[in-house]
């Protein structure tokens, strides 16, 4: 955390609202809390509502995605879920693309199998985090009182109940959302980043070096004029190189956050996307002329070469990106490992906001990765054949 700390330190003044965010945590004591039993019998049953309500949705990715979209349609001033929801679009695209045209030629059986694992329980982690907090803070605004006392009984970070009880406060919604970022990719860190199963499977294998040397981490947000489900949709988006820096994952979410939020022309056409396209897992969602989720060729059939700037060449088939539910079936996850990863107060650095339009131009890059990724699995196929 510290070696962390020392690329946001600086001597940055904070504006005061973040002052008041410091002096919170600065002065929070982490003392010991009442047993679940002990609470009143309306908390007691809360808490359980909300588990349950959490266990419910966090079936899969797609159940989770959808979860945040209908979160942000009724509570809009909860910025990150639909930054969530746009986020964990990509989550589930690049979990059938373990199955799809090229990743499933490059990887064998074992090694998609343990990607999946490490994209799947991300994915779980964070929602069964997050998704507590939003059902708390609904419950708040319903009995019209302040409930994120609540929030150790669902072993939500210090750090977010001190975040949560200013946001109820001031309804900054630009700080709620950072936070929510620091919270989440803290709460990865040691669970996924550093774990050593992770690390032995995932992180040294070849195919995540080679994952990452052809770009394909992408986060693409389709947008759209006329939310037309037959049309291919523009992209904007960044790219993420260094998975493993916890600094690098959250200036990324910083920037994905400006990106999506900074222009309300954009967001606008990015939520008429996103409503408009219910989420299936297969990049065929957003470009229906280049995918299609179910496979258009012959099984054992050498592959060549069907891509040209983001087109299909004449005549060729589409790639296949399958539906989630049609490659991957739910697992059973184990309880999310417990702990606190709330340390130090210049955490609260990463707040400050930056205004600065961020350049989305990522559909050139994109289009690299897709011919890059087209001529690997080419190359594979033929030496391997």
């Amino acid at each position: 955390m510290f070696n962390l700390l020392r690329k946001i330190g600086g001597k940055q003044q904070l504006p005061e609202s973040l002052l008041l965010i410091k002096a919170d945590l600065k002065k929070y004591n982490s003392v010991s809390i009442l047993e679940e039993q002990h609470l009143s019998w309306g908390d007691q049953q809360l808490l359980q509502l909300i588990r349950l309500k959490t266990k419910q949705l966090n079936l899969n990715n797609v159940t989770r995605t959808k979860a945040y979209l209908d979160f942000y349609i009724f509570r809009p001033e909860i910025h990150w879920a639909f930054l969530g929801h746009m986020v964990s679009r990509n989550g589930g695209w690049n979990m059938t693309d373990l199955k799809g045209e090229f990743l499933s030629r490059l990887m064998n059986e074992k090694t998609k199998q343990d990607f999946y694992s490490f994209l799947e329980r991300g994915n779980w982690l964070i929602f069964q985090d997050v998704y507590p907090q939003f059902l708390l803070y609904e419950e708040s605004l319903f009995q019209s009182r302040n409930l994120f006392y609540l929030l150790p009984y669902l072993n939500v970070s210090a750090f977010m109940e001190v975040i949560w009880n200013r946001f109820w406060e001031e309804s900054d919604s630009y700080t709620l959302a950072i936070a929510l970022i620091i919270n989440e990719q803290n709460y990865l860190e040691n669970r996924i980043v550093r774990n050593s199963f992770y690390q032995r499977k995932v992180f040294q294998t070849f195919e995540f070096v080679l994952q990452d040397l052809l770009s394909f981490n992408q986060i693409l947000f389709p947008f759209t004029d006329s939310g037309k489900s037959t049309e291919k949709a523009p992209l904007t988006g960044l790219t993420l190189h260094q998975f493993g820096s916890l600094h690098e994952r959250i200036m990324l979410g910083k920037d994905l956050y400006r990106l999506l939020f900074h222009e309300a022309d954009l967001l606008e056409k990015v939520y008429r996307w996103a409503t408009t396209h219910p989420h299936t897992g297969s990049r065929k969602d957003y470009w229906p002329d280049v995918f299609n989720d179910v496979f258009e060729g012959v099984p054992g059939l050498a592959i060549t070469r069907r891509l040209k700037s983001c087109a299909l060449r004449k005549g060729a088939l589409r790639l296949y990106s399958p539906r989630l539910e049609y490659v991957w079936e739910n697992i059973p996850h184990h309880e999310a490992e417990t702990g606190d990863w709330f340390e130090h107060w210049r955490v609260v650095d990463y707040l400050v906001e930056v205004k600065e339009p961020i350049n989305g131009k990522v559909m050139g890059e994109y289009c690299e990765t897709l011919e890059r990724l087209e001529l690997a699995a080419i190359a594979k196929t033929a030496i391997f054949t």
